[in-house]
């Protein structure tokens, strides 16, 4: 049986692990990401950590057939180049994500593939996850961003330009405040990343009059529950604000199931609830009974869909 390494890099941490060719994860390795470091310290890193995997496969006497990359930023896939990307990892944009995996790894042209990492993720729940077994699926991923990927027949739907599944950069009724557009991380205002994401939340309760000394989203989710009104309502305004972008999403893409991810979904009935119902009112008449599924793989999702990219 063949296997791949699937690597998840993030900003914070990379992961990776060895994958069977029937997406059982096998063992896998956490690393910190040395994101201030540029985009060279983090190739090292990356490389040091897979070249780890590679001979622990092998002393289990398990054949590696190739690399496979989720990785942060927007990913030419064709040229395994990083196009553009956030601050969250310093000088990553421009660099050769797979050329220079190869090259530090001793690999051939064409042993490492990537994506964006959000793709590998929606590619994992097809694969061995929430979706598993459907002919298309639609994951969108609310958490720190907002973000998604169609999945059809197996592959993700990269775009033209590879920028296909900014989720979080579509215009958003409820990304409005004070009579103004809200900013939004990538430059523009009155999108959904502003109004549906972790840190929307966090800035919608500091606007509903939410006290400064409360210093995270995760804290806005427990006075919440714990019957806080701004709290509260800074919750369900975002959930709303999720749902509604699902929903047209559903509606233009027709997926056989939605699978919903990211930090917010794992946040249980308080944003799940509403995020459902906002949801289900978008929702055009044939559309009405498309499941609705929580992602099912957590951290491992990536590694798994990184890995796919092997094999397909």
């Amino acid at each position: 049986m063949a296997h791949a390494i699937g690597v998840d890099l993030g900003g914070t941490k990379t992961a990776a692990g060895v994958v069977s060719e029937d997406g059982e994860l096998l063992f896998s390795e956490t690393a910190p990401t040395p994101s201030r470091a540029g985009g060279e310290a983090v190739l090292d890193a990356t490389a040091a950590l897979v070249a780890g995997l590679r001979a622990r496969a092998q002393a289990e006497g398990l054949a590696v057939a190739g690399i496979g990359v989720g990785s942060a930023g927007v990913i030419d896939a064709g040229r395994g180049v990083v196009v553009s990307a956030t601050d969250a990892i310093h000088g990553w944009a421009g660099t050769a994500l797979t050329e220079g995996l190869s090259r530090r790894l001793g690999l051939p042209p064409g042993a490492v593939s990537a994506v964006n990492d959000v793709h590998a993720h929606a590619l994992g729940e097809s694969w061995r996850g929430a979706a598993a077994g459907t002919a298309s699926s639609l994951l969108v991923a609310f958490g720190t961003g907002v973000g998604g990927s169609f999945v059809l027949a197996g592959r993700p739907v990269l775009g033209h330009r590879y920028v296909g599944g900014h989720v979080g950069h579509t215009a958003s009724p409820y990304a409005y405040a004070d009579g103004g557009a809200l900013p939004c991380s990538c430059g523009g205002s009155g999108h959904v990343e502003a109004a549906a994401s972790g840190p929307g939340i966090h800035a919608a309760f500091l606007r509903l009059g939410g006290s400064p000394a409360v210093p995270d989203t995760r804290a806005v989710f427990a006075l919440a529950r714990d019957g806080d009104p701004a709290a509260n309502r800074a919750v369900h305004t975002a959930a709303e604000a999720a749902g509604q972008a699902a929903g047209g999403l559903v509606n233009v893409l027709d997926p056989e199931v939605l699978v919903v991810s990211g930090g917010l979904a794992d946040a249980g009935e308080l944003w799940w609830k509403p995020m459902k119902a906002a949801l289900r009112r978008e929702l055009l008449d044939p559309l009405v009974r498309v499941p609705v599924l929580r992602a099912s793989l957590a951290n491992s999702a990536a590694i798994v869909g990184a890995a796919r990219l092997v094999f397909n």
